[in-house]
């Protein structure tokens, strides 16, 4: 994209890699599966030897890539609550899933409470904690220099988002964290979101922030009447967005009973 920093989709999450001679920095670590398609894309940046990632959040779509990235020689940084999560075995109620322990080398050795300066390969990389959002340890990663921002699992682009109310998060806690993207950039700042086209920006955002609080408000209107979740499901209260945001993982309902949850 720009200041040395390119996006690498379709292994879990997007991915952020920022080359240079202080070693590859990577944002999110997807899913190990794809270890040797990341393997030659990572090459085909640089010769640059892996030495840094930062995990958005826990889910397995981001940091299951941890422990071979470590195993590469990547120190690995995050939330507190990340390391705790990925310490522990961890029930995530809405997916049906019981997530086991991570591996030792998988588990972040370099941890924060609520914002980190970092000054790798020239630039200067901002992190900052949204508070509870799509789970209690989400976290943003500003490249200041290059005007990129990666937002996590904060922001889906053109999808319904998942919400883990298991590991702390809400459908008001996820409206805040878009609040909070929204006011850190510009026109002019490159936007890569957790899931959904890769490369975005705040007009897109803010029409991922706009969703979220429409459909929070008929849910919560049909709840308040006393409607139940089955009842709330079937008066279609995510109709008007469906043909555009609902056409991935989390389908209407599904998004219907997460937002219903939170309300």
């Amino acid at each position: 994209m720009r200041g040395n920093v390119s996006v690498l989709e379709g292994s879990g999450g997007n991915v952020a890699v920022l080359t240079g001679a202080d070693g590859k920095l990577l944002v999110d670590a997807g899913i190990t599966a794809s270890r040797p398609r990341i393997v030659d894309a990572l090459a085909s940046l640089s010769s640059d030897p892996i030495k840094h990632l930062i995990n958005t959040h826990w889910h397995f779509d981001h940091a299951d890539g941890n422990e071979w990235l470590h195993g590469e020689g990547a120190t690995i940084l995050a939330h507190e609550n990340t390391r705790k999560h990925l310490a522990v075995a961890q029930r995530v109620e809405d997916w049906n899933f019981n997530f086991p322990p991570s591996p030792a080398g998988a588990i972040p050795t370099d941890v924060f409470a609520t914002d980190r300066i970092l000054k790798v390969n020239g630039s200067t990389l901002a992190l900052k904690y949204y508070g509870p959002a799509h789970t209690d340890g989400d976290i943003s990663v500003a490249f200041t220099d290059a005007d990129i921002l990666h937002t996590g699992d904060t922001y889906w682009n053109g999808i319904y988002p998942f919400i883990d109310y298991s590991t702390g998060g809400s459908i008001d806690g996820t409206i805040r964290a878009a609040d909070a993207n929204l006011s850190a950039v510009t026109d002019n700042t490159v936007i890569i979101p957790g899931h959904g086209q890769p490369v975005s920006n705040r007009s897109e955002l803010k029409d991922y922030r706009d969703m979220l609080i429409a459909i929070r408000e008929n849910v919560a209107g049909l709840k308040k009447q006393g409607r139940s979740l089955a009842e709330t499901v079937a008066a279609k209260p995510t109709a008007a967005y469906d043909a555009k945001w609902g056409q991935f993982l989390i389908d209407p309902a599904f998004f219907t009973q997460l937002v219903y949850e939170g309300v």
